[in-house]
């Protein structure tokens, strides 16, 4: 007896068809979620939940890129950048990544894994910090700034 939504009987759920593969930048966040370097799990510890209101994620594609940290109400992407970000091309690579986000309309926010073994209290609040603050600053309210000559 086949039953309902289990396919033919080979052991197949829904019916077969074409499986569906996940984006390879997906494919890469979740790989780099269980490969997370020591500063980055650190850093993980005091951002995860809802620290400051600010709710981040940790190794979240961002376009083709994984972003280490995304907080996506304020924006903000963190890179934790260990010691491999300065030799041979990578400051480049880092460069024309930092670009693509910047066009994108993220902030990016650079942090060396020493400045976390250091201190990842006070990186993780600096983090926090920057993402409460607003992108843009709201006009005043009282309207625009007044033309040359009217003050």
């Amino acid at each position: 007896m086949i039953l309902p939504g289990t396919g033919r009987g080979t052991g197949e759920a829904g019916g077969g068809g074409v499986r569906h593969m996940p984006r390879p930048e997906v494919t890469l966040a979740r790989k780099l979620r269980r490969t997370m370097t020591l500063p980055e799990v650190l850093l993980w510890q005091q951002l995860r939940g809802s620290r400051g209101g600010m709710r981040f994620r940790r190794q979240h594609p961002v376009g083709c890129y994984v972003a280490d940290f995304f907080c996506a109400s304020a924006r903000l992407i963190v890179e934790v950048d260990g010691a491999i970000h300065g030799v041979e091309t990578r400051p480049v690579l880092d460069t024309t990544r930092d670009q693509f986000m910047n066009d994108n309309g993220y902030r990016v926010m650079r942090i060396g894994a020493a400045d976390i073994l250091r201190d990842v209290e006070a990186v993780a609040a600096s983090i926090v910090s920057l993402a409460a603050a607003p992108l843009h600053h709201s006009p005043a309210t009282s309207g625009p700034p007044p033309r040359a000559g009217e003050e």
